[in-house]
């Protein structure tokens, strides 16, 4: 306390002039108008510039719970695309429709580990089976088809990514619902191909490609890409289309596994299928 007592008296002359200083400043804001003005402006200025920062750190520091939000969101839009459900034609009149069944349930998750510049790539989700997650399962995104379900642990599940070349998704060309194959060729990772389309069928460039749902694994109308090109490649009959991914898959975070909730019944019965067909 002695120093500071001490202090203010040795820089006496300096806190006088600094009290004078404001004291007049105050006055000439008072008295004038130009400068009331400036000095109004000025001050919300800077505490406007002060709360934009303070609410910009806010708004960082909230970011995980505005994402998780968008991301059930997200979910929830999805579970209502029409794709989701199953159409029936039960004469039975409940207070539910029954016009339409769910078919598809969507579990979210996060890419925890990626590749995309391998020959073939796959991904780890922080979900497993203890979250309901089993092999065979489709992974998407809103913009598109990411892989497959490989391998499950309690925890965590590895899948094989679209950009892997063992990987053929059935896809179609959405204006004509024309069935091909969706391969990985090449090495970029913004593309993939679409073979085993007969070379009469009308396809433009940015057509958009679909899934065909012709599997248990992926609905019907999952967007994939847009056609860039297309040609008939030499010795071969078939066109070939490449087609620009929507997702970009160096830029993954979150991830919906995809459950059919009618996929193990639909299975049975074609394996029975085949079954019989061979005992023919």
């Amino acid at each position: 306390m002695r120093n500071l007592i001490n202090f203010i008296k040795k820089h006496y002359y300096f806190f006088l002039f600094i009290a004078l200083q404001a004291i007049a400043i105050l006055l000439l804001i008072q008295s004038s108008h130009y400068h009331r003005s400036f000095w109004i402006n000025s001050t919300n200025y800077i505490s406007g510039s002060m709360y934009q920062r303070y609410s910009n750190i806010e708004e960082y520091f909230a970011l995980k719970k505005i994402n998780k939000s968008l991301i059930d969101h997200n979910k929830k839009l999805i579970k209502q695309t029409p794709y989701s459900f199953l159409k029936t034609d039960q004469n039975i009149f409940e207070f539910n429709d029954t016009l339409y069944k769910r078919q598809y349930t969507y579990i979210n998750a996060k890419v925890i580990n990626n590749s995309i510049n391998r020959r073939n790539n796959y991904l780890t989700l922080n979900k497993g089976r203890s979250h309901g997650v089993d092999v065979d399962m489709g992974v998407i995104t809103p913009s598109g088809v990411i892989g497959i379900v490989k391998n499950v642990s309690s925890n965590f599940s590895s899948v094989i990514s679209l950009l892997h070349t063992d990987v053929r998704i059935s896809a179609k060309i959405k204006k004509n619902n024309h069935i091909g194959t969706l391969i990985w060729n090449s090495p970029n990772y913004r593309k993939v191909s679409m073979v085993d389309i007969p070379p009469h069928v009308n396809v433009e460039i940015g057509d958009t490609i679909a899934t065909s749902g012709f599997s248990t694994i992926f609905p019907e109308n999952i967007p994939i890409g847009l056609v860039s090109n297309y040609d008939i490649k030499r010795g071969e009959n078939f066109l070939t289309i490449d087609v620009e991914l929507f997702q970009d898959f160096n830029n993954l975070y979150n991830v919906f596994v995809i459950k059919n909730l009618f996929g193990k019944e639909q299975k049975e019965l074609e394996e029975e299928t085949i079954k019989e067909a061979v005992s023919w």
